[in-house]
């Protein structure tokens, strides 16, 4: 090889070794950047942060895990909820405004009984017919859409019947606490102060109950359950007592 031609291939070589020299040590020092940010406290941090994203129980696998799903308990819990306060009020109510044009045990058990009876059958008939209508709309959408696992599916949906049965048993035990406390009591004015009490007991304990099961605060839940029927009792007094007393209707008679 010419002499002229080997000096310049090694000071060539030389020339560029600095240059290797300072882009592996540029590498060297941008891994260490990385390292050092990674190991960093607000780094930690921001790990910790994301690591509360993940559910309680969970991190892994289908993600199931402690966290109670309220939303699952939201249609359920309406129904039972709406059913006992319903019965609760309409019971109440009914012996109460009874109460007002007759003064008589007979008249406001008889009237509590007929409004608890009634009521529950109005509301076992009222979900059946709705939760058959969702049920009836739910299946033909299912065969619609050719899902492979239609009996599946069809197991998922809300069963009439059942829900029928829960919204009667609902009223009943709530129609069942006025009737049983002031339906037996021969003083007037006794009798209505317990149906009173104790309807108002059970509309604060059945707001303060759904809170609990949904989430919600069961202060303001309770208190407004509770307004709601003291409302309702004293419309509904109101109205009788008024209409007894322009078409004289006061019946007073012993029992």
């Amino acid at each position: 090889m010419d002499p002229h031609l080997s000096s310049h291939a090694h000071a060539a070589a030389a020339g560029a070794a600095p240059n290797c020299t300072c882009m592996l040590a540029k590498e060297e020092d941008l891994a260490s950047v990385v390292v050092d940010v990674e190991a960093a406290p607000h780094y930690s941090s921001l790990k910790t942060a994301e690591g509360d994203l993940v559910p309680r129980g969970g991190g892994g696998g289908d993600g199931e895990g402690d966290e109670v799903n309220y939303m699952a308990r939201a249609q359920w819990l309406r129904a039972a909820v709406l059913g006992a306060n319903d019965g609760l009020v309409s019971v109440a109510s009914l012996m109460i405004g009874v109460g007002a044009v007759n003064t008589t045990a007979k008249a406001m058990l008889v009237s509590g009984l007929a409004g608890l009876v009634a009521g529950a059958c109005s509301m076992a008939i009222g979900e059946f017919v709705s939760v058959y209508a969702q049920y009836d709309i739910e299946v033909s959408q299912i065969e619609r859409d050719g899902d492979n696992a239609d009996a599946a599916a069809k197991e998922k949906l809300p069963s009439p019947t059942l829900a029928a049965f829960a919204s009667a048993l609902a009223f009943a035990v709530g129609g069942l606490l006025p009737l049983l406390a002031g339906g037996f009591i021969k003083p007037w004015g006794a009798r209505v102060g317990v149906v009173c009490a104790a309807s108002s007991v059970g509309l604060a304990g059945f707001g303060a109950a759904g809170a609990y099961l949904g989430g919600a605060n069961m202060v303001k839940s309770g208190t407004r359950v509770l307004l709601g029927g003291w409302l309702a009792m004293l419309v509904t007094y109101a109205v009788l007592r008024l209409f007894g007393t322009v078409f004289h209707m006061d019946i007073s008679s012993s029992g």
